[in-house]
């Protein structure tokens, strides 16, 4: 395992010098918003790891991390609002999945655009909330703003992240990707720590809740109120 671990590092590194690493960070940013098994934030550290080492441009890596992930929430967005129902059915007919985006339709509600960026730092979770936004039909201008915001920190912070990585141990890459993704999860560790003291003992939408069905006690407002709400928030 470790064999096969080192491996594909250092095919990484090796990809990660080249000029075409920015279209990778591209892509790959753009298809984590739809597909949360693909690992973006990997990418965006490891290009800013070699940005620490002089191999890549920093604001080139943060652009093309930042432009695929807006890209990404927008056609996860236009998704959910021009097919949604057919991918509901298709793609979250588990109630695991059904769950998760009742959650997610009455918490836009309530939190809004907020949401959108809290989701940005929690895989899968911004894929169900891009995706229940247009399926839910929240003002699409309003959308982009928060999903730009989002995206911009996002970006910034995996690439610096990498960066001083790459800066701290500039003679070994390995290593500098390593540290890196350790303190991006380790982050991501607290971050959970925090949502889970916070919502102790209350439901949070961006778990996934076994005992939840779409037409309980509690479920969304009627369509004439949920308009109302959306308006205001």
């Amino acid at each position: 395992m470790l064999d096969v671990l080192g491996d594909v590092l250092h095919h990484l590194e090796e990809l990660s010098t080249s000029p075409w690493f920015y279209l990778v960070i591209l892509a790959i940013a753009y298809l984590d918003s739809m597909l949360p098994v693909v690992p973006s934030e990997t990418m965006v550290i490891l290009g800013g790891v070699a940005a620490g080492q002089d191999d890549l441009w920093l604001w080139a890596v943060i652009a093309c991390a930042l432009t695929g992930a807006f890209l990404g929430d927008t056609t996860a967005y236009l998704l959910g609002r021009h097919f949604g129902p057919a991918i509901e059915r298709r793609f979250f007919r588990r109630p695991k999945s059904q769950a998760r985006l009742e959650w997610a339709r009455r918490q836009l509600r309530l939190r809004g655009g907020m949401l959108l960026v809290t989701a940005r730092f929690v895989p899968g979770g911004r894929t169900v909330v891009t995706f229940t936004s247009g399926l839910t039909g929240q003002p699409f201008r309003r959308f982009l703003g928060f999903i730009a915001f989002a995206a911009v920190v996002w970006a910034c912070y995996a690439a610096l992240l990498g960066y001083i990585g790459g800066k701290a141990f500039a003679d070994n890459h390995t290593l500098a990707f390593l540290v890196a993704f350790g303190c991006a999860l380790g982050v991501t560790a607290v971050i959970e720590v925090i949502r889970w003291v916070r919502h102790r003992g209350r439901p949070d939408p961006l778990d996934v809740i076994d005992d939840a069905a779409p037409g309980d006690a509690d479920g969304p407002p009627p369509a004439d109120r949920a308009d109302d709400v959306s308006r205001s928030s």
